[in-house]
This record gives structure tokens, sequence and C-alpha cells, in this order.
């Protein structure tokens, strides 16, 4: 990542250019700062992450980052290697925020298995409610997504499967799951199967709710822990 120490001379030496120009001087770093701002890098991550929760996809270039965050063009590049760092930092920072607001999923060996489970399932649902219009909106923004994936899991968290079978790993430990059981393919079935109710959403107009019936989540896990062999 770009560093930080170059970013309020490269600021500065813009505005005394916009000043000889006769044009208007935008926000500095240094502005941002002194007027109890968040920090420049948080504060260009919070603006961009604000531009693809409402689906501003018109508003994400340099340009109009630059604009709405009130700085230079020019400054995103002291804290980002390029547009496409920024906006897969702003990405997961709306990803974080979606999963800020949703209540935790059920702990490992507290309650009756069945419901976690489908409560587990319930809050992927709920997750991809959230986040599924951003990626959508960024499907034209091919580079960001792949930079995104290309984050190693020390940076952007696991993905549902593995965070879903580190949690029926955690119930096999408990004796609730068969000490045979292959969770992790247990994982990739439930996940698919969300994934099924909410991949379509994509082809629908936005703001229409995900409508998904608890029983049909409670018959998928009564399916998944009792199996279909005769």
């Amino acid at each position: 990542m770009a560093g930080g120490c170059s970013g309020p001379s490269r600021t500065l030496g813009f505005a005394r250019e916009t000043q000889l120009r006769g044009g208007q001087v935008p926000r500095t770093a240094a502005a941002l700062r002194d007027s109890g701002s968040p920090d420049l890098r948080d504060h260009l991550i919070g603006v961009a992450e604000r531009l693809i929760a409402q689906r501003r996809t018109d508003a994400l270039t340099v340009r109009a980052i630059a604009r709405e965050a009130q700085v230079a063009d020019g400054v995103l590049y002291n804290y980002f290697a390029d547009k496409e760092e920024l906006l897969a930092h702003a990405l997961l920072a709306h990803i974080e925020a979606a999963e800020r607001v949703l209540p935790d999923p059920p702990q490992p060996g507290e309650g009756p298995l069945e419901t976690n489970l489908a409560a587990y399932l319930r809050h992927i649902l709920d997750l991809h409610e959230r986040i599924l219009p951003a990626f959508a909106g960024l499907l034209g923004q091919p580079k960001v997504l792949a930079r995104f994936n290309s984050w190693p899991r020390s940076k952007k968290g696991d993905n549902l499967r593995q965070t879903l079978t580190a949690y029926l790993d955690a119930e096999q430990q408990h004796g609730r799951i068969a000490a045979g059981a292959d969770t992790g393919a247990a994982a990739a079935l439930l996940v698919g199967a969300c994934y099924e109710v909410v991949l379509p959403r994509l082809l629908q107009p936005a703001g229409e709710p995900l409508d998904v019936a608890p029983e049909f989540l409670d018959r998928l896990v009564v399916t998944i822990l009792s199996g279909i062999r005769a």
C-alpha cells in the first residue's frame, strides 16, 4: 500500500496549483484531520463504502470518490495503489458493517442443534440480503472483485462455507454430530442451498425483500442431519 507520509505535501501542492488557476481548493488531508474528521484513509474507505451501499456505481470513479470525500483526486494514490484497492477495502467495510447489525450466530454446544443450525442459515441469508446489492453493483468492475477475492483469509476472514464448517466441527467435538460425518461437505450443501435462494435476486428489482419461509430452513436442516438413505 502506498505510504501516507507524502500525502499532505502532494495535496498541498495540488491546492497551491488550484489557487494559482483561480479554482476552488478542495479540503486537504490536514484539513480533514484538523477538523476532527477520521483518519483520511479511513475517511476515503468510508466514502467509497457509502457509495457502494447506495448502489451509486456511476460514482465509483477516482474523480467522483474524491469529490464526494472533498479531497483532491491524487490524494487517493497516497493511501491506495489504485482505485480497485480502495473499492476492495470499501467492499470489506460494507460486509463488516452488515455483520455488525446482525445478531451473532449461535454458539456450538448451546441450545438444540436443529434450532441452532436453522438460525445459522437464517444468519447467512440475512447477511446476503444486505451485501448482495453491493456485489451486484460491482459486477461491472471485475477488477475490484478480483482484488477482493485475491486477499488471504487473514485479511478478509473466512468465507461462509469455511465459517459454517468450523461451527459444525465444533458441534462434532461436542458430540452432537457423528464423529465420521463430513462437516465440510455438509457445509457446502447448506451454503449452496442458501445461494440458490439469494442469487436469483441479482435479476430482481432493487429493494425487493428476501422472503424465505422458516419451514424451508427447518426441512433443510432435518434432511442434512437425518440423511436421505433408507
